[in-house]
Parts: C-alpha cells; sequence; structure tokens
C-alpha cells in the first residue's frame, strides 16, 4: 500500500515525497506519506492518482477531505495516510516537524529520479 501510493503521487511529480513510519507514535496508521504539488490541479491530480490506484488494487479509500480548495488533500487508506499540500500549505503546516518522533521510510527504490 505505502510503495502504490508513492509511486502514484511520483506519476503526477509530486514533489519532495517523505514517508514517515508512524507505527510507534501513532494510532491513526503505520505511515504517512507527505508530498506537495505546485498547483491546485497538480494537487487534485496527485490526489486522484493515489484514489485511482488504490481502487485499482482493490484498496478500501475510507476518506478523501480537502479536495474542494485544492491546498491539504488528504486520503485516508487505512494504515497509510497521504497528505498532498500546495507547496506554501506544505511549508505552513510542517507535519515533517509535527512527527519527527517518527523515522523516514527510504523510498528512494520507488521513486524515479
Amino acid at each position: 500500500m505505502l510503495e502504490m501510493a508513492v509511486k502514484a503521487a511520483d506519476d503526477k511529480r509530486a514533489e519532495d515525497i517523505v514517508a514517515l513510519d508512524v507505527s510507534k507514535v501513532s494510532l491513526l496508521a503505520d505511515y504517512f506519506i507527505i508530498c506537495h504539488g505546485n498547483s491546485d490541479k497538480q494537487v487534485l491530480a496527485i490526489a486522484k492518482e493515489i484514489v485511482d490506484e488504490a481502487y485499482k488494487h482493490e484498496l478500501v479509500v475510507k476518506r478523501v477531505e480537502g479536495k474542494e480548495s485544492a491546498k491539504w488533500v488528504l486520503i485516508d487508506l487505512g494504515d497509510v495516510i497521504c497528505h498532498v499540500f500546495y507547496g506554501e500549505e506544505r511549508e505552513f503546516y510542517n507535519l515533517e516537524k509535527l512527527w519527527s518522533d517518527a523515522p523516514l521510510v527510504n523510498i528512494d527504490n520507488m521513486v524515479v529520479e
């Protein structure tokens, strides 16, 4: 599920994709994926690709929030929660710092350089 979501975000050229292992610091999920796009259209395209790929892999999409504003779209896949930000919003909320107790997951083999 994590790899599917990272690859889907990467396919739509999401910027600075980060995966955090929050399993030991949160009851919400096992992993958070954080990424951003540089326009409303790109944010929505990234979110749509993640949702479409989840359905193709027969995964349950529990909830999608924030598509109306396209500033922060949250996609709840259960064990994986994807945060797709508009660039400036990502800087403002700084989830990486908020969840700094969670170790980074190496996703180098999941993204195209």
